[in-house]
């Protein structure tokens, strides 16, 4: 796909990859994120370390033992594929699994904070009148969240769209199905075709600008109006 002589094709799959990711990230981030924020199992620390490690990891550890996981010559990677017929390296489908794994604590941690930073009175409360774990996170706690959840979703989707290490260690540069905008501007420098380059980086650079205005700015409203 080719608009003003240029390829569209990783933007779009790049941000495809991004959406299906935070929409994943969202869904098991909430539940985990209320896990470690109200636990109180002394094995958490251990869970906090492990949602924590793409912080510190080289993407290209995670990346290289992602790979080995998934290859079909080995466990698990073997198992799927002999049982489901379902191959994860060098797919789309990879991606969106490592890229969950590499973007986990974007959402977690943001989500977390902002329900320990919440008076456990309002657990309290809703547990004494009866209401069920579940019914406590999604009516009470995550209504007055709004500030952490954006931050997570939007945090989340700006990350993955900056991957490198870890989508060319599992998908590698395949066009349509795993060359993302960041693989793109990889072989474009490559190529010594810097235009092409720039304007894969100017399209990523304002898009990661924007959503993160997006953040500071809606964090300083929540901070103004608790400040009244």
């Amino acid at each position: 796909m080719s608009f003003f002589g240029y390829d569209w094709q990783p933007l779009l799959l790049t941000f495809k990859l991004a959406a299906l990711t935070t929409l994943i990230l969202l869904l098991l981030g909430i539940p985990l994120a209320y896990w470690l924020a109200f636990s109180r199992r002394r094995f958490k620390p251990m869970f906090e370390a492990l949602v924590s490690m793409p912080l510190v990891l080289p993407p290209s550890v995670l990346g290289f033992y992602l790979l080995l996981a998934f290859s079909p010559q080995n466990g698990f990677g073997l198992w799927l594929a002999q049982t489901f017929d379902i191959r994860l390296v060098f797919s789309f489908a990879g991606l969106v699994i490592g890229s969950v794994i590499f973007s986990l604590p974007f959402m977690v941690h943001p989500i977390q904070s902002g329900l320990q930073n919440l008076p456990f009175s309002l657990v309290e409360a809703s547990r004494t009148l009866g209401k069920s774990d579940i019914h406590t996170l999604w009516r009470v706690l995550l209504p007055n969240i709004k500030s952490a959840l954006l931050s997570g979703i939007v945090l989340s989707f700006a990350h993955t769209i900056g991957e490198f290490g870890v989508v060319l260690m599992i998908g590698g540069n395949i066009p349509g199905v795993t060359k993302v905008a960041s693989i793109a501007i990889y072989d474009e420098v490559e190529s010594l075709n810097f235009g092409a380059a720039h304007f894969y980086s100017m399209v990523l650079f304002a898009i990661s600008f924007a959503v993160l205005l997006l953040v500071y700015g809606n964090n300083r409203r929540h901070i103004s109006a608790l400040s009244r």
